[in-house]
């Protein structure tokens, strides 16, 4: 597979234009998210699309909208949405989160996000990826406060984010009056410490938080058989198990 496409089961998502390629937290993100009831979802900062695309694909009523700030990369998600079977579910508008937040009206039931969070280390040269990786544009604060106006009574929000985040992650989100109802742990290779947060946070405390762990990858490098079930329904059995994509 080139770096200007990954294919998937049932569509194809072009990225030549994308500072961001496809890669394995949004596709955590896209599998692990429970769109089960949900009716509208929003994904804030599409980039390629990917996430937009996996949600639309596993609740087959649900319409997704996408935000993306980079005018190059909402116009290639929009056409990868429309080369998809779900073109008729997916509407992308290029604008900044904030902006939109303020625009539009409290109507989604679910709001993802693969947000930057490059927050401390090394500004990238490249203009694009930099904006991209770092929370210049898009930080968890401004997420986070952006898009309670956007939730309905009963919606939530679900993220992936680096592990070390996850306390400040929860007191900026109970300042929005937000709470983490499920959250997983996961670790790149067996034995090792956890390197993501998948989360999902909602309005109405819960007076038990669903919590697990993720591996992905066993001793051998080879994918293991619950990141395999989690992620079978997108991934073509030609990727190999040792890749991180």
């Amino acid at each position: 597979m080139s770096n200007s496409s990954f294919r998937f089961q049932r569509f194809t998502v072009r990225q030549d234009r994308c500072a961001m390629k496809v890669g394995t937290d949004g596709v955590l993100l896209g599998a692990w998210v429970d769109v089960a009831a949900c009716r509208r979802a929003l994904d804030a900062g599409a980039g390629t699309g990917l996430i937009a695309l996996m949600m639309a694909q596993r609740n087959g009523a649900l319409q997704v909208d996408g935000v993306e700030i980079d005018p190059e990369a909402c116009r290639q998600a929009a056409a990868n949405a429309s080369a998809s079977p779900f073109a008729a579910r997916i509407r992308l508008y290029g604008d900044s989160f904030s902006r939109f937040s303020r625009a539009a009206s409290p109507c989604y039931d679910l709001i993802v996000s693969n947000p930057p969070y490059f927050v401390r280390s090394l500004r990238c040269p490249d203009e694009k990826r930099r904006l991209a990786r770092h929370d210049d544009l898009l930080s968890l604060a401004g997420l986070l406060s952006d898009s309670l106006p956007l939730l309905t009574p009963g919606g939530r929000m679900a993220l992936i984010l680096p592990f070390r985040q996850e306390e400040e992650l929860r007191v900026r989100a109970e300042a929005c009056g937000l709470h983490c109802i499920r959250r997983t742990e996961v670790c790149f290779v067996e034995g090792a410490a956890p390197k993501r947060l998948l989360v999902e946070l909602a309005r109405r405390a819960r007076t038990s938080v669903e919590t697990g762990r993720l591996t992905l990858m066993d001793l051998r490098r080879q994918r293991t058989a619950a990141y395999r079930e989690l992620t079978r329904d997108f991934y073509l059995e030609t990727v190999k198990d040792s890749s991180q994509a």
